[in-house]
């Protein structure tokens, strides 16, 4: 981390605040030191698809910098945010000195390959109310909590991230509510059943 923090640069964004167009020049990559950030693309329409969210410690728009060429979606800060910016070049030099720094960003990008394959996997075979509870438990495994999860993005942004929209989000929580699988406090969803919500997250029926 040392080393990493001796090549990076600290950008500060506020909120709505672009980091990143589609079709920028990728001769670099970020860090998110605090705050948070989206990761989207727009249609020819202007419709909004939200691809990844991030909180502090998670890279993001490193695979263009590695390749050399442009980003393939477009960054916003979604609250005010403090960005490591570490340059290709520089970086290259690192990883190619330090062997365990490489392997540790090849396990990295492996895990979000993972991670978008499920996502697609959701968005295009899953009902909506399956969307809704694997967000629910991919939120309970990254805050490490089996009981509460606090949600940490609006509910328009939820809906933009599963495919759906804020009025369908709405009504599905209450039937999971209904369901007994969850109950809902402003941001703190409590989970009441979480074998439930493994099942509702495969089957998708509610």
């Amino acid at each position: 981390m040392e080393k990493i923090a001796a090549i990076a640069s600290t950008l500060k964004f506020d909120k709505g605040e672009m980091i990143f167009h589609e079709g920028d020049k990728g001769d670099g990559f970020y860090m998110v030191d605090k705050g948070k950030i989206k990761v989207f693309k727009l249609s020819f329409d202007g419709k909004e698809q939200i691809l990844h969210i991030y909180g502090p410690g998670h890279i993001f728009g490193e695979v263009p910098a590695f390749e050399g060429k442009n980003f393939p979606a477009s960054s916003m800060a979604l609250e005010k945010a403090t960005i490591l910016f570490l340059p290709r070049d520089k970086f290259v030099r690192l990883i190619t000195s330090t062997p365990g720094l490489s392997m540790n960003m090849l396990a990295d990008l492996s895990r979000r390959l993972r991670e978008f394959t499920v996502q697609i996997e959701n968005l295009s075979l899953k009902e909506v109310p399956a969307r809704l509870a694997a967000y629910i438990l991919t939120l309970s495994k990254e805050q490490k909590n089996e009981r509460q999860v606090t949600l940490p993005i609006s509910k328009a942004q939820l809906a933009n991230l599963i495919g759906t929209t804020p009025e369908t989000v709405s009504r599905i929580l209450k039937k999971m509510m209904t369901s007994s699988f969850i109950d809902v406090q402003t941001k703190i969803i409590l989970i009441k059943d979480l074998q439930g919500l493994l099942d509702l997250s495969e089957s998708g029926r509610l």
